[in-house]
């Protein structure tokens, strides 16, 4: 029987009962809290293998991207099943895989926003009313679909330290000075919690490579700042052949303080952001069956390598 949900929006509360069933059922997944938002909902950690080559993907920095959290859920649940009974996850025996990778998964780094999006949140509760609060500052960005932010209406993938200063000055400039929906990039880098968390988990991890999913249009990001990382063109290559999806360059006015921005400069190692799926975020769960099966085999190439 299937541990991870599929057919609804996973919410903060559904990625934690599947992280909580997932470590029940495979006692050899190794999970880890490593941070608690402001409004007191976990950000978690599962790692599987223990193979000396690490990689760390990501999912849900944003609220409204929800379903890349469900996608890495899947991948996991996936490649624990096939690692007991002995088969393959894509075409890569997961036994031989683990003992060569350790693969960890944040699957939801805003759980706080997705909750919002989600319709967890319900009007005349105190975070929806502060979530619209902020969103009342900017009327075109519909409400709650169009929400990004964290419950700070921080935007947390403008929140790292590569180009900040650069970011603000551009988000500034498009009129998101303050608290707001997408795109207010904070007082500081790393001043949100859930920011902080991945960065300081990153840093403690030090892995080979890692993925920021993110949705939709099914692009590719791997550069920043014209920095060359041997080996992550040919990575990205790989993984559009695979996945049918595009390489693009990071438009200009976005093409700072992301997660994947820090870690290529902070590393110089390869970092890509998958922008999973194609529609209007957020994108509905029906989707999720053919985005699976787009990035699966990225997420086992990212892992082998």
């Amino acid at each position: 029987m299937a541990i991870v949900p599929t057919n609804e929006p996973t919410t903060a509360g559904l990625a934690v009962q599947s992280v909580e069933r997932l470590l029940a059922e495979y006692p050899f997944l190794r999970g880890e809290n490593i941070g608690t938002t402001a409004f007191r909902r976990p950000v978690w950690s599962v790692c599987i293998g223990t193979g000396p080559r690490t990689v760390l993907y990501s999912g849900a920095h944003h609220a409204n991207e929800w379903i890349t959290a469900t996608v890495l859920l899947k991948f996991l649940e996936d490649y624990a099943a096939a690692i007991v009974s002995g088969g393959n996850i894509g075409d890569v025996s997961a036994r031989e895989l683990s003992e060569r990778t350790t693969v960890c998964v944040v699957p939801m780094v805003n759980p706080d926003g997705v909750d919002l999006v989600t319709g967890v949140l319900q009007p005349n509760d105190e975070e929806y009313e502060r979530a619209l609060g902020f969103a009342r500052n900017y009327p075109n960005i519909p409400f709650p679909d169009g929400w990004k932010a964290n419950l700070n209406g921080v935007d947390l993938n403008l929140q790292y330290p590569a180009g900040w200063l650069r970011a603000r000055e551009i988000k500034f400039r498009q009129g998101y000075t303050s608290p707001a929906p997408r795109d207010y990039v904070g007082r500081a880098p790393l001043n949100q919690v859930e920011s902080l968390a991945l960065y300081d988990y990153t840093n403690r991890l030090r892995p080979e490579l890692v993925l920021a999913y993110h949705t939709q249009g099914g692009v590719i990001y791997y550069q920043y700042g014209g920095i060359e990382v041997p080996g992550a063109e040919e990575l990205a290559q790989r993984f559009a052949s695979l996945s049918g999806y595009e390489i693009e360059e990071v438009p200009f006015a976005s093409s700072f303080a992301g997660y994947k921005d820090w870690f290529i400069q902070a590393y110089r190692r390869p970092g890509f952001t998958i922008e999973a799926g194609r529609g209007v975020n957020p994108l509905p769960i029906d989707q999720f069956e053919e985005i699976y099966r787009d990035n699966l085999p990225i997420l086992v190439t990212a892992a082998t390598g």
